[in-house]
């Protein structure tokens, strides 16, 4: 096991606690394979009832994962132990999307990425004023994997592809307007949120967390909504930026010019995965495309270079590859979603 990860048995509930506050409880591959373990562990023990997945301390729930590592991994071995950490992280998804037992993820801070993979198969999401969610992959070259698409294609109207296009920021409120959150509740009512799970009926969670639950503030994307499904109602990325370009409204200039620091290819790559996933009926098939995507674009040049941009050099200046939309050609995006040798496919525990 790893420190990054603390587990206890409280009551009736397995409790599984994300500890590495410094690095904002962004996921490593021990840290992978230790809630992988805890989980495989529990499923067969008659003594826990239910899963609580939390943050031990500081101000993020899970930011993600490690990418410096994958970045690494993509210079230096071609990709071989990025590869590793995406397989086993997507094992990890999967096996909390199928878990038996209800899971409880607590969304108190940032919850991003890697963060988003681990808490949305959970049954109960609880968001709180702390929430800041969001599936910021365009920015870095990569794409919104986790599960990303099949969580955001299933979001009501364009507002999956609004998010994983922009990686847009959600708070609490919002997370529960969009389905993304099942409760919202006060930060301060957390610590007996988790005390009643544990020890009164599972059958109850639900009723127990409403009874918690704190009063909601407006959720802000509810007013964009008319213009995110307008905008975004095409799976070209071309045709978003035209529509964009057309409205002369504050809203469009804003969302126009953050799409212009994205990485083409990951936009693209981002639409086709959420039209795909969108037609799939099982989420291990939306993993195992997810795998054959990862495995393409971690050594393209795009990832390396967003992540100097964003995390090494810090300069927020990405010179991306193909650099315009159009660049980004219908052949390069079947290379990346190509199947891979059977034996390097992705397949669930």
């Amino acid at each position: 096991m790893t420190d990054d990860i603390l587990t206890r048995i409280e009551g009736h509930a397995g409790f599984i606690s994300l500890n590495r506050p410094g690095a904002i409880h962004a996921l490593t591959l021990p840290m992978v394979h230790a809630m992988t373990e805890v989980l495989l562990k529990w499923k067969d023990d008659d003594a826990v009832k239910c899963i609580i997945i939390d943050h031990a301390e500081g101000r993020g729930f899970c930011a993600g994962g490690d990418i410096a590592f994958l970045r690494n991994s993509a210079i230096n071995d071609n990709g071989e132990s990025g590869r590793k950490f995406f397989h086993d992280e997507y094992q990890l998804n999967h096996l909390l999307f199928t878990y038996p037992k209800p899971v409880v993820a607590f969304m108190d801070g940032i919850t991003m990425g890697g963060g988003v993979g681990i808490s949305q198969p959970a049954r109960f999401r609880v968001a709180t004023e702390n929430t800041r969610f969001a599936m910021p992959e365009t920015g870095i070259g990569l794409f919104p994997d986790v599960g990303g698409g099949w969580y955001l294609s299933r979001l009501e109207g364009r507002v999956g592809q609004f998010l994983a296009l922009t990686g847009a920021r959600l708070d609490g409120a919002e997370c529960l307007e969009l389905g993304l959150a099942t409760h919202y509740l006060s930060a301060e009512t957390l610590a007996d949120a988790k005390a009643r799970i544990a020890q009164e009926d599972v059958e109850r969670i639900d009723g127990l967390l409403g009874t918690l639950s704190a009063k909601v503030p407006e959720a802000r994307i509810v007013g964009n909504l008319f213009d995110i499904n307008r905008h975004f109602a095409s799976d070209r990325f071309e045709d978003i930026l035209a529509s964009l370009e057309d409205d002369d409204s504050d809203w469009a200039m804003k969302e126009l010019a953050t799409l212009r620091t994205k990485s083409p290819q990951t936009c693209k790559v981002a639409l086709r995965q959420l039209a795909t996933s969108a037609g799939l009926d099982d989420f291990a098939d939306n993993m195992a495309m997810e795998y054959r995507i990862g495995s393409h674009v971690l050594t393209r040049p795009d990832f390396a270079e967003g992540v100097r941009a964003v995390i090494v050099d810090k300069d927020n200046d990405p010179k991306w590859n193909p650099a315009t939309a159009e660049g980004v050609s219908e052949e390069l995006l079947d290379a990346i979603f190509a199947p891979l040798p059977e034996a390097e496919e992705w397949k669930p525990l």
